[in-house]
């Protein structure tokens, strides 16, 4: 996108056209103006517009530029926080009713894959989490005893089970989750808004909102071309904010991710790497991630911007690694090299602002924002809609504060993936 081959690599090369969609122009109302067209902007619109709510989105560049088109295309369940951890930091009610969305948020989103025919590459297999060392091997299992008690489908895979479904045997331990899939990121968002459309929502891309303001008993959103007047707002650009409350951007740590695709792999060499199409990630601090698409692509992901130094030092180590795991790859060639940022917060859990009347914003899905986004994105629309209160949401308002040293982590989540991908120093 913007004729940046690294902003969205594979994705953008084999996800169908995005639907037709004009930048504003000239003055216009709605309902519920929301700002962002990513999973949660696109939901939050068409869970209102299937309501018959009058509803606008405002996007800055194209449906799915953020994170959501740049995404590894995993559709986990809960957050990157063990439900435990999830209820000490939220308390018994808001633990519990976060947990009682997200527990089997990835149905959800298959839901309106199956219903609106998206046609994203959808496997619905489940992910593996594979443990990197012993420490990694206590974690997952310490996972998997709570997502076992809620009487989730998810188990241990020893070491050969692991070998088995993924192909390499450097991992000791896995945790498969049967309630997860994966899809075609940049497709899967696009067709959630073709399908707000469909239902009767109007998407206005190209369309940056540069000025947000009261105006008698409404919200007036101006863009370079027009503007909106509407009774509600909803701000859904997470990482992604830049013109409008820059808090939401400076509250959050933002951290560069990877992603690099071979090209489509033999037959033979195919089915012996992820051959149920499961997609991996591990428990090491600077994390690699493995996944494949329709087309038998191997695809590597990790902490890291392909910019600067980093356009060379991270396909070198994903060259490197990638033979470790599997040798019988042998020379292959890269494709596609992107990556994105996805906002992190300090506890790991996203945030739900209500500033001013008729105000609301959610950010901060720290990489897990497909299955969240889109059932978040529907409870928004409830509330908006009139049918929960603020207090009864799945997480208590929280003042907008900015992270502290913020550009300093930023800084060194980028240096420190180069430093961490270098020969000898992992």
């Amino acid at each position: 996108m913007l004729g940046d081959p690294r902003s969205h690599g594979l994705w953008e090369r084999t996800a169908p056209p995005p639907p037709p969609t004009e930048a504003l122009a000239g003055d216009t109302v709605a309902d519920v103006a929301i700002v962002g067209a990513g999973y949660t902007g696109c939901s939050t619109a068409l869970h209102l517009a299937e309501r018959g709510i009058h509803v606008a989105v405002l996007e800055a560049v194209e449906i799915g530029y953020g994170a959501a088109g740049r995404s590894s295309g995993l559709v986990n369940a809960g957050l990157w926080v063990m439900p435990s951890a999830l209820k000490k930091v939220l308390g018994p009610v808001y633990g519990e009713r976060l947990l009682g969305l997200l527990t089997y948020s990835p149905r959800t989103v298959f839901e309106i894959i199956e219903t609106h025919d998206i046609q994203c590459e959808l496997i619905k297999g489940g992910t593996i989490h594979c443990a990197a060392d012993a420490a990694g091997v206590a974690n997952i299992k310490e996972r998997a005893r709570q997502w076992q008690e809620r009487g989730a489908p998810v188990r241990i895979l020893d070491a050969d089970e692991v070998r088995s479904r993924t192909g390499t045997s450097v991992y000791p331990a896995g945790l498969l989750d049967l309630r997860a899939g994966t899809v075609q990121p940049l497709a899967y968002v696009r067709g959630l808004g073709q399908a707000a459309i469909g239902a009767g929502a109007r998407v206005f891309t190209g369309s940056p909102v540069t000025e947000i303001g009261r105006d008698g008993g409404t919200w007036r959103l101006a863009t370079p071309g027009g503007s909106i007047r509407a009774k509600w707002v909803v701000l859904a650009s997470d990482a992604y904010t830049a013109r409008i409350m820059p808090e939401l951007r400076t509250e959050q740590v933002a951290v560069p991710i990877f992603q690099i695709a071979t090209a489509p792999l033999s037959d033979n060499v195919r089915r012996s790497i992820l051959p149920e199409g499961h997609a991996t990630w591990d428990t090491r601090t600077v994390p690699t991630g493995l996944r494949t698409d329709a087309a038998g692509r191997l695809i590597i992901n990790s902490v890291g911007a392909l910019r600067n130094t980093g356009r060379g030092v991270h396909p070198a180590w994903a060259r490197r690694r990638l033979r470790s795991f599997f040798p019988q790859l042998g020379d292959v060639a890269f494709e596609h090299e992107w990556y994105g940022w996805i906002g992190t917060t300090g506890d790991h859990l996203p945030r739900l602002h209500a500033p001013a009347e008729n105000l609301i914003a959610l950010v901060g899905f720290n990489g897990r924002g497909i299955a969240p986004g889109t059932v978040l994105g529907r409870e928004l629309a409830r509330h908006v809609a009139g049918e929960v209160s603020i207090e009864e949401m799945f997480l208590p308002v929280s003042a907008l504060r900015s992270a502290p040293l913020r550009q300093a982590r930023e800084a060194y989540y980028e240096i420190g993936a180069q430093i961490a991908h270098v020969p000898g120093l992992h």
